[in-house]
């Protein structure tokens, strides 16, 4: 789990301007509101540590004002496999990529933490800060106190970690893709798009946290709720939603990818598709049929301007759409004019988006 989709994922690391990004109160106040601890440091004249989010601050159990400033060593965590003697302050800067489980003693217990820890260089190579992101695996150790039904719970939530490390991984690297090469003129809507993105992830996080330990999302539930979500963040007056959705069980690894195109299309639809119009209409159906699901998103807007593609080859859409062809040998049909809308089909089958047994 923790290699799957890594090739995906180096992409996505090359952010020279981060600190550009860290002095916009807009990109600080998004980390915020992330579900993944991230800390950034530079790496010279010194290392240490210019930023860390809210999360960081809970998983560590230090403030950030005792964080901020100091170096690496600042870091509490022990490596949990018995066998593993490490800690994090050193493995952080000793190793790259994922570098394993931690366990961070707190007042109330042990909680254990994934560990990601990534350089960013510039242009030429040179290596300018380090990027760290902790994520809870679930697996936090029961205090006095806890019944024997809270410890089984946390089994669970150990199981449905696992299963979603990999959308983990993919909000680090979305945070570090948007970060890059920033228009000052563009910085606004740059993370108002990446908000609803980490959105739709912190829906579904949300979701199987709070509702069952196992592989299974109701997608009609989950795609009405990143609908909802879009539209209350991008509402435009004249512009009316066409939702239809059938209660259907699929996989997690269907529902992130599925719920990403969602959000992505609908926001383009409510940021561009009725420039210059009075309003028009979006239309969400996700139904199913003795085949399996089809998603369609579209819209009766201005359609793709001549020469355009979506989604666009190298773009994150484009990786998007990939692992949902992977995950669920799902068949993408994209229709548009110039004037006339755009209309994306996504249609897979029942055995192939099923959650696990």
């Amino acid at each position: 789990m923790k290699t799957e989709n890594a090739d995906q994922v180096e992409t996505l690391l090359d952010t020279p301007n981060l600190a550009d990004a860290l002095e916009n109160e807009r990109f600080k106040q998004f980390l915020d509101h992330v579900p993944v601890a991230v800390a950034v440091s530079e790496l010279h004249p010194s290392e240490l540590i210019t930023y860390a989010n809210r999360e960081f601050e809970r998983l560590t159990g230090h403030p950030i004002a005792e964080i901020e400033g100091k170096s690496w060593r600042a870091l509490p965590g022990v490596a949990a496999p018995v066998d593993d003697d490490r800690l994090l302050r050193d493995a952080v800067q000793a190793d790259v990529d994922y570098i394993g489980e931690f366990r961070i003693e707190q007042e109330a217990g042990a909680i254990v933490v994934d560990a990601w820890s990534n350089t960013i260089e510039d242009d030429d190579g040179t290596p300018l800060y380090r990027l760290v992101a902790l994520a809870p695996t679930g697996n936090e150790r029961a205090g006095d106190g806890q019944t024997a039904a809270l410890a089984a719970k946390d089994a669970q939530l150990r199981e449905l970690q696992h299963r979603v490390k990999n959308n983990l991984q993919m909000i680090t690297a979305l945070i570090r893709l948007e970060a890059r090469n920033i228009p000052d003129g563009d910085t606004g809507e740059r993370f108002d798009r990446l908000a609803g993105r980490i959105g739709a992830l912190a829906v579904l996080y949300d979701t199987l946290s709070r509702e069952n330990a196992d592989d299974s999302i109701d997608l009609g539930i989950y795609l009405g709720q990143i609908a909802t979500s879009v539209m209350a963040a991008h509402a435009t007056d004249g512009v009316r939603l066409d939702m239809k959705l059938d209660s259907w069980p699929a996989s997690v690894n269907v529902a992130m990818p599925a719920g990403l195109v969602v959000n992505e299309l609908l926001t383009n639809a409510l940021k561009h598709a009725f420039t210059g119009r009075d309003g028009g209409t979006i239309t969400l159906h996700s139904l199913i049929d003795e085949v399996g699901c089809h998603i369609t998103i579209a819209d009766d807007g201005v359609g793709l301007a001549e020469g355009v593609a979506w989604p666009k080859p190298g773009k994150l859409g484009a990786i998007i759409v990939q692992s949902l062809k992977q995950n669920a040998s799902a068949k993408v049909a994209v229709r548009s004019e110039p004037g006339n809308g755009l209309k994306v089909v996504i249609s897979f089958s029942k055995a192939d988006a099923a959650p696990s047994a």
